[in-house]
């Protein structure tokens, strides 16, 4: 949760002074996407990197070389966000960059519900925040970069060329 508050604070603080919506908007979409998806993927590739063990106890599991897999499923998510939070990144590579966050990390939700509901898995890695981090990472990414399209898509004027 704590990426996502940086996203937030970031971004809050970042555009206090936006000199227009569109600043704004590409302000929160940076932040959320390096703050909160970047550095929070990037955290999970550390920490099931170098302390597998305690991930793998935290979420309520036993050792397996999935922590392994699950850092570098991880390292590729954080290397899309950061590019998603570059100034050279479209519209169109965010959302992108948010739906394939999503397919992980919803994927994930689901497996992290499953084990509480059939196996009485409460762990803090299971059925904490990260169901919350796991949804909104991609949701608001996605949201973000779906509404800069309509933006950007409603300051241009109509190609009357384009109209018969």
């Amino acid at each position: 949760m704590l990426w996502l508050l940086i996203a937030v604070v970031g971004a809050v603080v970042r555009t206090r002074h936006s000199p227009s919506p569109a600043a704004r908007l590409e302000t929160w979409q940076r932040w959320w996407a390096g703050a909160a998806l970047g550095g929070g993927s990037a955290w999970l590739v550390v920490a099931f990197l170098v302390v597998p063990d305690e991930m793998a106890a935290t979420i309520g599991f036993a050792r397996t070389p999935f922590e392994f897999e699950i850092a570098f499923a991880n390292l590729a998510l954080a290397v899309l966000a950061f590019h998603a939070a570059s100034a050279s990144a479209t519209t169109r590579e965010r959302v992108l960059v948010g739906l394939g966050a999503s397919m992980f990390l919803w994927g994930a939700v689901i497996g992290h519900v499953h084990q509480w509901f059939a196996a009485g898995n409460h762990q803090p890695g299971n059925t904490g925040g990260i169901l919350i981090y796991d949804v909104l990472a991609p949701a608001v990414l996605i949201a973000l970069a779906l509404r800069a399209q309509r933006l950007s898509t409603a300051d241009k004027p109509l190609d009357r060329s384009l109209v018969a």
